[in-house]
């Protein structure tokens, strides 16, 4: 299977703005869920839209994407709003998700050798992954948590450490909830951002164990660092981890790509539904997948909630949640129309 990104263009005929509106919901809910579920990148201007994905998973959000925009045609001249649980229904309808699953022909399992033990691929998704870290400079691991993106990103950095193909380890997050306040929590710069970047730490005791994760840092062959202190750095030799990168701004994500250095890798890691920037703020992972997705020399993988590999009951609450999330939209909804109805009625009473 090739390892590029596919995109397609899909424009919604007749175009027609509150058709649109309906389509993608309050704050384009209906878009994230689309996106959450087909593990796709959606972009739209009016009624052009973009996918980015896998291949069948393209073409399945493309055919939904059409059957949803005819159940937003008005109703005896009423407009109707798309619920999610419409936008649920025609998934299970159209077998989309089983449409991009079907999508097989994923590279040879690879297994990743460290001194505690073998880490092996879950699901086909979790292989395409491995094996694009292997043969790519720069890969991008995108998806829900739970879905081994970071595990596998440092175990492939613990691989290539041992075998000599890179002479340190650097990881590094943008400290999004410190803000301006990092410099006044206790202890040196590595106890500062300890906080934010123990996911990575927790996969490096386990398959270093923890006294040599500790001896590789006092000699500097494994890094810690805040994203904000990359800024002017040439990376060589090196096996870069930026996690959490939705939290970047398209900025720093410009000058993280552009600290690579010869015969270096970067894996960058992120949840486009997990953004904690300030309102208004672009997420540099959002925009780095609409900007590169050109660029053969990089790889992005798209994970789904399927691909979750924790506990089992993990998934289960996973969709609880998302299930709440749901009625509290819809509770919201209903009262927005509620209120409307009232100062449209106060109005007529004034008239």
């Amino acid at each position: 299977m090739s390892n590029k990104l596919e995109t397609l263009d899909l424009f919604l005929e007749p175009a027609d703005n509150s058709r649109l509106a309906s389509l993608c919901g309050p704050f384009d809910d209906n878009i994230q869920h689309i996106e959450r579920r087909l593990g796709v990148e959606i972009t739209y201007r009016q009624n052009a839209f973009k996918i980015m994905g896998k291949n069948q998973s393209v073409f399945a959000a493309a055919e939904l994407l059409k059957k949803l925009y005819v159940e937003t045609q008005p109703v005896k001249g009423k407009q109707p709003d798309l619920e999610p649980d419409q936008v649920h229904l025609a998934i299970q309808e159209l077998k989309v998700l089983e449409q991009a699953q079907d999508e097989g022909e994923v590279g040879s399992e690879t297994f990743i050798k460290t001194k505690r033990g073998v880490v092996k691929p879950r699901n086909p998704n979790q292989s395409q992954y491995v094996a694009n870290i292997l043969t790519h400079d720069i890969t991008f691991g995108i998806g829900p948590a739970g879905t081994g993106k970071t595990y596998l990103a440092v175990a492939c950095a613990v691989d290539a450490l041992e075998r000599q193909e890179v002479r340190r380890i650097l990881l590094t997050r943008p400290a999004v909830e410190a803000g301006e306040k990092l410099g006044f929590l206790p202890g040196d710069l590595s106890q500062k951002v300890d906080p934010y970047l123990r996911p990575l730490y927790d996969a490096l005791f386990e398959m270093l164990g923890f006294e040599k994760v500790e001896r590789l840092i006092e000699r500097n062959v494994i890094e810690i660092a805040p994203l904000a202190y990359m800024r002017g750095r040439t990376l060589n030799d090196a096996f870069i981890i930026l996690d959490e990168s939705q939290n970047t701004t398209t900025e720093q994500m410009k000058m993280f790509l552009t600290r690579i250095g010869f015969n270096s890798k970067a894996v960058i890691t992120g949840d486009i539904t997990q953004i904690d920037l300030p309102r208004g703020a672009k997420s540099g992972l959002r925009h780095a997948i609409e900007v590169l997705q050109d660029v053969e020399e990089l790889s992005f993988n798209f994970f789904r909630s399927h691909d979750v590999v924790r506990h089992p009951v993990v998934q289960r609450v996973v969709v609880a949640y998302d299930k709440w999330d749901e009625k509290q939209k819809r509770e919201q909804i209903e009262r927005a129309k509620a209120r409307d109805a009232v100062q449209q009625a106060a109005t007529s009473a004034s008239e």
